[in-house]
């Protein structure tokens, strides 16, 4: 009798052991736990442009430049300058600001004995003779040339992207030397290529 009951007594330690069991191991599972996180994302937006009176701006291709108002320019002799502006800003909905790298596209015609200088400006200077402000490419450079190192210009984005960025002026200033040759005619084209920053 004592061997049936201590059978009986390890049967049923045993069953609770396994109860025991499978006890352990939903509690167990209740300590275990997953999180998820999600990222959307969106790129900026990025509008250069160009106006060369300060009122009209816009990009303008390469095929189809803005035409530069230089005053005086048909009627050039040795020792005459003549000046043009030409503004650069950053668009509304601009989200970064940008550095602009000027460039020589190239010259047309007879562009002998003229050469130029490039000058910074705040935004409502003018552009003329008695202008001063950063210089960007010396007086006496080549035409088809922006000196010894490529000049740049910083842009700022407006805070507001209703806004547009504050714009800078360019002055372009364009003397004749003794070279220059009656009836000569000729033209320059400038690139400003504009990279983000941030």
């Amino acid at each position: 009798m004592r061997t049936r009951n201590r059978k009986g007594i390890i049967r049923a330690v045993l069953a609770g052991g396994v109860v025991l069991g499978v006890g352990a191991a939903v509690t167990l599972a209740a300590w275990n736990a997953s999180d998820f996180a999600t990222g959307d994302f969106q790129a900026g937006t990025f509008a250069f442009e160009g106006s060369p009176d300060g009122t009209n701006y816009a990009l303008h291709a390469a095929g189809a430049p803005a035409t530069l108002s230089f005053d005086a320019a048909d009627d050039l002799s040795p020792s005459t300058t003549t000046y043009a502006p030409y503004w650069l800003r950053l668009g509304a909905g601009t989200t970064s600001d940008a550095t602009v790298t000027v460039s020589s596209a190239g010259t047309t015609g007879t562009v002998a004995g003229l050469t130029y200088a490039m000058t910074e400006l705040a935004a409502d200077d003018t552009c003329n003779a008695a202008a001063s402000g950063q210089s960007l490419i010396p007086a006496g450079t080549a035409l088809d040339s922006v000196g010894p190192t490529s000049p740049t210009v910083s842009l700022t984005h407006a805070a507001s992207s209703t806004d547009d960025g504050t714009a800078v002026q360019l002055c372009l200033a364009v003397t004749a030397g003794a070279g220059v040759t009656q009836g000569q005619a000729g033209g320059a084209t400038w690139q400003f290529a504009a990279q983000s920053t941030n």
